[in-house]
């Protein structure tokens, strides 16, 4: 009994149904929602009230904080499967011109394109192979090619496979030469890929700039700035308690009157720490769309680029500290 789905919308369902097909993910849809739903509650409940028994915060925040990990948990969920979507979107877009030269090859010697099509599979398809077997058992149940061909498009977000079944269902439809079409697609395909390595070759200067700015040089701004705090505030200390908790002494008329700084280096180190994270994020999603034009790809790169982004930061933060002990006192 699908449960689960009766918490939310069709639409909702629906949605989270095609999402799945795309992704070939072979799950039900009450069962995604199942992990979706307690995993949503118990994140919450966890994170709560951790923080708020551990850490003693207002009920408020505690409950702010659980509802951001609660979010968290179904974005990365989301990105995930958006992330397999356009892995298997890359995948087929890489085979179909050889897949489409051995079905032109079957076709030429005599074979029915149904037939052609099975016998076009290599091992090296990997799930496309399923997805083609699919189609030919659709046909066998009485489907039309033309339909068959569509359902094959649909289980993939890929413009190349939808304009190349397109083309094959008009070429049934009103008639011509199926050899010299399925080549001559599978050329136009080879040429548009060999164009986007053009491209990506061409934009790898930006690429390698906006790597060096998040990888290099915000964590090393952010070591060095946060030492800086570091030792303004050791400096501060003392003025402090040479002058009987004041910062200069009330003797004497100064126009100038330097205060000492209202954000500790805690704090500072904890935002720093923060904008690292964010900047670094952020990066990897960008190299990725310009790279390679797919936002989602950055999923790869994000661990790295974060790992990185603090390493990087707390190893300057350390040589800054060290070259700077006689003053700060450390």
């Amino acid at each position: 009994m699908a449960l689960f789905e009766r918490l939310v919308s069709r639409s909702v369902v629906r949605f989270l149904s095609e999402e799945m097909d795309l992704a070939g993910i072979k799950m039900s849809v009450d069962r995604l929602l199942q992990i979706m739903i307690i995993g949503v509650f118990a994140l919450f409940v966890i994170v709560s009230f951790g923080l708020y028994i551990e850490l003693r915060l207002n009920q408020g925040i505690a409950a702010f904080f659980g509802v951001v990990a609660a979010v968290v948990y179904v974005v990365v969920i989301y990105a995930v499967m958006e992330f397999i979507i356009e892995q298997r979107k890359n995948f087929v877009e890489s085979i179909l011109p050889d897949y489409l030269q051995l079905t032109s090859a079957n076709v030429r010697s005599g074979v029915a394109l149904d037939k052609a099509m099975i016998l076009a599979t290599r091992p090296e398809f990997k799930y496309f192979n399923e997805d083609v077997k699919l189609l030919s058992k659709q046909l066998y149940a009485g489907e039309t090619m033309q339909n068959a061909l569509a359902l094959l498009a649909s289980k993939y977000r890929s413009l190349q496979m939808k304009h190349t079944t397109r083309m094959i269902s008009e070429a049934l439809q009103y008639g011509g030469g199926m050899t010299d079409l399925l080549n001559q697609i599978a050329k136009d395909i080879r040429n548009q890929q060999t164009i986007q390595k053009e491209i990506s070759g061409q934009l790898f200067m930006y690429t390698l700039f906006i790597a060096f700015a998040a990888l290099i040089g915000a964590p090393v701004l952010y070591a060095l700035t946060n030492q800086m705090m570091g030792i303004t505030d050791t400096i501060w200390a003392g003025i402090l308690s040479q002058n009987g908790g004041k910062p200069f002494p009330s003797t004497g008329i100064s126009i100038l009157k330097p205060q000492p700084p209202s954000i500790t280096p805690t704090q500072y180190q904890d935002f720093a720490i923060a904008a690292v994270l964010i900047i670094t994020g952020m990066a990897s999603f960008i190299v990725s769309s310009i790279a390679s034009g797919s936002v989602l790809k950055g999923l790869r790169y994000l661990p790295i680029f974060l790992i990185m982004g603090m390493v990087v930061f707390f190893v300057v933060s350390l040589v800054i500290k060290g070259m700077f002990a006689s003053i700060s006192g450390g």
